[in-house]
């Protein structure tokens, strides 16, 4: 795992992991919350380093952490296994039929599970995986063959609405960046190609779209089924419109200026000695 401030969350995804995973790693980038106290309280070994971007994070971790269980899983803090998924999983290690697993993420929103899934590949034999170095859309690249299994990986995606709209603040700025620097893709954008490719495909393009918002809304709304949890689930697609709108919003402004935007400080720091101090 890769952690910032993610105090909320270590306890019940270490928790989760107890008596499946062999070993936990844990790189985590200066978290000034409860995260690294948790961890070491739950024998997870922990490195910290500055975050680059997540394709460099993951990078470095796979290269540099010793790891010595043969397989290897990606998680993030904000997921939990299923016990169907765990007991596939080692079924399929077992077998020895797999270079790399892929499974269903299913998307939890304001503690309610959603009808939206995604599948991704998350496990592979130790060694055999590198990250495409990219600032988001980070995904794993295997040296051999995939398959896929059923069970779920639970993402329960913030604690609340407060950290969800700060974390997508973040999110869409890097991506606004990307964008502005006419980054390379997570993978070459192709209609007909791989379900990665098809994404980035359309990512490429998304901004070409007239009433691009309209038809994203109702993608999410009607298409993914967000309808069936009624006002929980019109919440999730009217703010997953709005994180893509603060995307481009962003852009035009990089452009406008003609610069990208800079590093920012929030919330309070450490008392500056040079000063004087009062309660």
């Amino acid at each position: 795992m890769i952690s910032l401030n993610e105090g909320h969350n270590m306890k019940e995804v270490l928790d989760n992991l107890r008596g499946f995973a062999q070993e936990v790693f844990l790189v985590d980038s200066y978290s000034q919350d409860e995260t690294i106290d948790i961890a070491l309280k739950n024998g997870v070994y922990v490195v910290q380093r500055p975050f680059r971007n997540f394709g460099d994070q993951w990078n470095f971790a796979l290269s540099q952490l010793p790891i010595k269980a043969l397989w290897t899983m990606k998680l993030d803090p904000d997921e939990r296994l299923t016990e169907e998924l765990k007991t596939n999983l080692h079924d399929t290690i077992m077998s020895e039929k797999a270079d790399g697993i892929s499974v269903v993420r299913r998307l939890w929103w304001m503690g309610r599970p959603m009808p939206v899934h995604q599948s991704l590949v998350r496990v592979w034999k130790t060694g055999c995986c590198r990250f495409a170095d990219v600032a988001v859309n980070e995904h794993p690249i295997i040296k051999g063959r995939i398959i896929h299994i059923p069970g779920d990986i639970e993402h329960h995606d913030s604690p609340d609405l407060e950290h969800w709209l700060e974390k997508q603040n973040r999110y869409s700025s890097a991506e606004a960046i990307m964008n502005y620097q006419k980054a390379p893709l997570a993978d070459m954008p192709r209609l007909f190609g791989k379900p990665i490719q098809r994404r980035m495909w359309l990512k490429k393009k998304f901004y070409k779209i007239p009433g691009r918002y309209m038809l994203l809304f109702f993608y999410h709304w009607l298409i993914q089924g967000a309808w069936r949890v009624g006002w929980v689930g019109y919440t999730w697609a009217r703010m997953r419109v709005y994180v893509m709108r603060l995307v481009e919003y962003k852009r035009r402004e990089m452009e406008l200026r003609g610069e990208i935007y800079g590093k920012k400080c929030y919330g309070s720091g450490q008392p500056d000695q040079r000063v004087l101090q009062f309660d």
